[in-house]
């Protein structure tokens, strides 16, 4: 069972339908790389920080799950949250749902590489991009010192072709390949043998 947390990249703006979204690009391939069947739910809003995020899920209260996506960051960056204290609201969120939802593990998408965003103008594409670095940095140091998070670093190409018209939001290649990403880190690192396959 899998929880999906997070901001517009977790709702698939930038895509027609779900079908090409980040969500089911994740729970198709992890299905296919554990081999069992996989349910998931989504509850993500598009615009939310990492604070906000923990109020949303706070009020949606989902079904117990086993593992949580957290795909949160950029608007943390937007707003200027600090590396710390995102970092902060991050721990808050994990242990949260650890707590309240049963997560065994929370695993964290990266921050996009916003400095190569094709249609983000410059200079806030530099300084954007450099303010993401930082807090993907801050994250993943952050999360190397629990055993119940994780950060999985991510490479993407992100030419035009890559990313939806507007230039700021994934295309479908991207949510594929984050999906895929995710999936397969969850599938090797986090189900073992003696798991129980979970109903559809």
């Amino acid at each position: 069972s899998l929880l999906i947390v997070g901001d517009s990249s977790a709702v698939g703006v930038g895509v027609p339908t779900q079908e090409h979204a980040l969500a089911r690009h994740l729970a198709a391939t992890l299905a296919h790389e554990a081999r069992r069947r996989v349910r998931w739910q989504l509850v993500a809003k598009s615009g939310i920080t990492t604070a906000q995020a923990l109020e949303l899920v706070r009020e949606a209260r989902p079904a117990p799950a086993e593992i949580a996506v957290a795909v949160l960051g950029v608007n943390d960056v937007i707003d200027q949250v600090s590396p710390s204290r995102a970092v902060r609201q991050r721990a808050e969120l994990a242990d949260w749902l650890r707590e309240a939802a049963g997560v065994r593990h929370v695993v964290f998408a990266p921050l996009p590489p916003v400095h190569r965003f094709p249609l983000l103008p410059q200079p806030l594409r530099h300084v954007m991009g450099a303010d993401a670095r930082a807090h993907d940095e801050a994250m993943a140091r952050w999360a190397a010192t629990r055993d119940d998070v994780s950060h999985v670093p991510i490479a993407l190409d992100l030419g035009p072709e890559h990313m939806a018209p507007d230039g700021f939001h994934p295309g479908e290649p991207v949510y594929r390949a984050c999906g895929e990403a995710l999936a397969a880190f969850v599938a090797g690192h986090l189900i073992t043998t003696n798991d129980t396959e979970t109903t559809p």
